[in-house]
């Protein structure tokens, strides 16, 4: 059963208010009741005490027609009785008759006074009544009983008795209101979170609401944002990633399309004779070339998975810089020769490093093919220094250099460089730069690049050293 929020709120009202009221009221009622009684008792015992005390003065007749009239306009009637309990005074046949039970009576010759608040059935009527007893040496001598109706006293208490419900009417119709204000205040910000759940759910996470921290509705505001953020957040990386995993893709559908189309181009011009006996020598050394270009990129995709993943071991040991460089020099003559780039190795030899000697060379050869390749007719530099509890390893070249832009994409898998400006068919970075970040950080690493567009690039690693090394 659904049952509105107003109605809840005013029912949780209404329950508090009437409960609280009912134990006021009789609260209240029986206090009121006890203290007009109480008052009524103490007002009688007054007047007895004094009209006795007249009585032991001797004043006479003329004294208690006095008190006679003045307690008759109050509402109160008293009367005189001796030891049998025979009323004497007064002498008409109007005075009220005071018959007490046997306890009260032992009571009143011991001297105890006789109090009832609320009596019925002697009287025929609502009184209350006192009864004090005169003594004389020691024994009961009479007394005097005083009556007054307790009409007045009720009304007094159902005087109460209305006003309080008055108050609970009116406290009542400010519950309504209350209830009515502040359940279509929270109703609204409970709607506005619903809104914005919906629209959550259509996939459009850019969205907020207004939150505070002065209630728990507030607080679920403020967690809703925050779980609105986080899901813009994940979306967007989940994009990102579809995205990157698309370019990915298209990336190497195209890097291996090239060589296969080659591969597959020559061997149908050998089957089909279509190659002259001069140029099949050099049409199989193309199928070979592309044959490796393939198993490369197959190679270094799988490496750079492996190494996302954790998968690969380090075996770092000291190694000696300047010959690592020589590996690197005879590695690449050719293809710098080929460029008409001049290799130079700058460092002392006793300058190591501790790395992976397999990964470090993997490093190197990317890094100076990559400078090779953006580089014509210059020079690149292959330096090695000591720094503070590191090896510094500098590969610099005179290159064509790279834009900011560049410089922050090369470490994207199959980024392309601008083709126009390098004139050159292996203007693309491919994976290897990509491995190298991975590989550099594996050994606790870092890498960073100068470049400016037309005047070079520099590659500066650091590696630390043994001792220092987490």
């Amino acid at each position: 059963m659904r049952i509105k929020y107003i109605y809840q709120l005013f029912l949780s009202h209404i329950s508090i208010l009437i409960i609280a009221f009912m134990i006021l009221s009789l609260v209240v009622a029986q206090y009121a009741e006890s203290f007009v009684y109480e008052d009524k008792v103490e007002e009688l015992e007054q007047y007895g005490n004094r009209i006795l005390t007249d009585v032991q003065n001797n004043r006479g007749e003329r004294a208690l027609k006095e008190y006679e009239q003045v307690l008759s306009a109050r509402g109160i009637r008293f009367s005189l009785f001796d030891d049998k309990g025979m009323i004497f005074y007064p002498y008409a046949g109007n005075a009220p008759r005071f018959q007490p039970t046997e306890e009260e009576w032992q009571n009143l010759k011991e001297g105890e006074r006789i109090v009832v608040k609320h009596e019925i059935k002697r009287f025929n009527q609502e009184v209350s009544l006192v009864a004090l007893p005169y003594l004389e040496n020691g024994n009961l001598s009479g007394g005097i009983l005083l009556v007054s109706p307790i009409k007045g006293s009720r009304e007094t208490i159902s005087e109460i008795n209305r006003y309080l419900l008055y108050t609970i009417l009116i406290s009542l119709s400010v519950s309504l209101l209350l209830s009515w204000f502040l359940s279509n205040v929270h109703v609204k910000r409970i709607q506005r979170i619903r809104n914005a759940t919906s629209m959550i759910a259509e996939g459009k996470y850019d969205i907020s609401v207004p939150s505070s921290n002065i209630d728990e509705i507030g607080e679920l505001a403020n967690d809703f944002n925050n779980m609105a953020e986080q899901l813009k957040q994940s979306n967007q990386e989940i994009e990102s990633l579809e995205n990157r995993r698309r370019k990915f893709m298209a990336d190497v559908s195209h890097e291996l399309r090239t060589p296969l189309t080659t591969i597959s181009g020559v061997i149908e011009g050998l089957k089909n004779n279509m190659i002259e006996e001069g140029e099949k020598e050099k049409g199989i050394q193309l199928v070979s070339q592309e044959a490796k270009r393939l198993i490369r990129l197959v190679n270094e995709n799988l490496d750079y998975e492996k190494i996302r993943s954790n998968q690969v071991k380090l075996f770092k040991e000291e190694i000696q810089l300047t010959e690592a460089f020589e590996i690197i020099k005879e590695h690449l003559f050719f293809q710098a020769e080929e460029k008409q780039v001049e290799l130079k190795i700058d460092g002392n030899e006793e300058i190591t490093v501790f790395a992976d000697y397999d990964r470090l060379i993997q490093i190197l050869i990317n890094i100076t093919k990559n400078s090779i390749q953006f580089t014509e007719s210059g020079t690149v530099w292959l330096r090695g220094k000591k720094g503070y509890k590191e090896t510094i390893i500098e590969i610099e070249d005179t290159g064509i250099g790279m834009d900011p832009k560049e410089v922050e994409s090369i470490w994207q898998r199959f980024y392309k460089a601008d083709m126009s400006r390098t004139g050159h068919q292996f203007g693309e970075f491919g994976l290897g730069l990509s491995i190298v970040k991975q590989l550099v950080h594996l050994h606790q690493g870092e890498i960073v690049i100068d470049s400016r567009k037309d005047h070079g690039t520099k590659f500066i690693l650091k590696f630390p050293d043994k001792k220092h090394d987490l």
